[in-house]
């Protein structure tokens, strides 16, 4: 059986792909691309049994076939093929893949496609549609604060709560809490699915630059993404997700307007001083100043700066791992943020002022015990 592809186009598909495909799977065969030619359409699966990512692409073929062939060796071969038509033959019955160039013939060892996991076929819920940007941005503002202890799995994934007429979006570490929200994207039903960090991360490489319509469909155990060509399903991690409204403080009397840029550029030069382990800066809070300052007692390292801010309510201090003050910073665009507070021992609020249309964004942080209130 054989097929033509341009090298260029076939190599963009199998890298768009290629994440899902792990160095040491639980099953060998899972190191492959299976191919699946049909109708004159070559179809790509990369799997790791929990989430599979599906491609497609026109080639010239009069036949059709399947096969598996090796990610890794077929990969690299086409890296260094300068952009030209290829021949693909497969044998079927020795599983051998054979490429011919405009000037060289490689063969490799594929494996019998029959041994490749079926990817799970999801029907059961109403299609949703979000617009890839809205879906890019939400993956970029929450990815970061996901955890990755395998102990508390429901935590290593991504929250997503549909409603009639919001979507949101929920990570948490247990240190902080990332909680996004779109009202321009309505679900029509209710439902919430934990999505694994790892699938959201292929689907935000994949994602095009270029506007389009994402269609989520969703059952019991599977959520299923598509666009373009491309198609993702995952396996949604059926745990209970904390109650994370409930940590959410309400009554945050104390108030900071900050420029986002000079609290960000200040945190980063700061945290420099801090310890290594917690990396501790302090925030003493009075009038209209803010002065961050943390210390290494370990090698007397110690640094402080002033910054004019707006502030209401009474004077206090607090202590945060600036490690996750500077990440967080990083992901508000807005020229200002407001950071609420109540006392030194309960989370901070961090929000953009400003905030966009059909967006909220909550990012919470909790504090870290100073040395005077032990």
């Amino acid at each position: 059986m054989k097929f033509i592809v341009s090298s260029s186009a076939l190599l963009k598909q199998l890298q768009s792909i290629n994440g899902v495909v792990t160095n040491n799977p639980v099953v060998p065969i899972l190191e492959n691309f299976l191919f699946e030619i049909e109708d004159g359409k070559l179809t790509i699966t990369a799997s790791d049994l929990e989430t599979s990512m599906i491609t497609e692409l026109p080639v010239e073929a009069r036949e059709s076939g399947r096969i598996a062939a090796p990610a890794r060796i077929l990969l690299d071969t086409l890296k260094n093929l300068p952009d030209q038509p290829v021949t693909f033959t497969l044998d079927e019955e020795t599983y051998t893949i054979e490429i011919a160039s405009a000037n060289g013939r490689y063969k490799l060892a594929g494996e019998n496609a029959t041994d490749f996991p079926r990817v799970p076929v999801v029907k059961g819920s109403a299609p949703i549609e979000i617009p890839s940007s809205s879906l890019q941005r939400a993956i970029n503002k929450t990815i970061f604060a996901v955890s990755t202890d395998e102990l508390r799995p429901a935590m290593t994934g991504i929250l997503v709560q549909l409603a009639d007429a919001q979507v949101t979006f929920v990570a948490t570490d247990g240190h902080r809490l990332l909680r996004y929200r779109r009202s321009d994207v309505g679900a029509g039903q209710t439902a919430n699915l934990i999505i694994p960090r790892k699938a959201f991360n292929l689907l935000k490489g994949a994602l095009p630059s270029e506007a389009t319509t994402v269609r989520v469909e969703f059952n019991n155990s599977n959520a299923f993404f598509s666009f373009n060509q491309m198609r993702l399903v995952c396996r949604l991690i059926d745990e209970r997700y904390p109650d994370y409204e409930n940590v959410i403080p309400v009554s945050n009397p104390n108030k900071l307007i900050i420029s986002r840029s000079e609290f960000l550029n200040s945190v980063k030069r700061i945290m420099i001083y801090s310890n290594k382990t917690t990396h501790q800066v302090r925030l003493r809070l009075a009038g209209s100043e803010l002065t961050i300052s943390a210390e290494d007692l370990d090698f007397s390292n110690e640094a402080n700066e002033r910054l004019a801010c707006q502030y209401e309510g009474e004077d206090m201090e607090i202590g945060f791992n600036a490690r996750f003050l500077s990440e967080m910073l990083s992901n508000i665009d807005s020229e200002e943020i407001t950071l609420e507070l109540s006392t030194p021992n309960r989370a901070g609020l961090l929000m953009p002022t400003v905030a966009d249309d059909n967006e909220s964004i909550l990012m919470l942080v909790m504090p870290v015990m100073l040395n005077n209130y032990v």
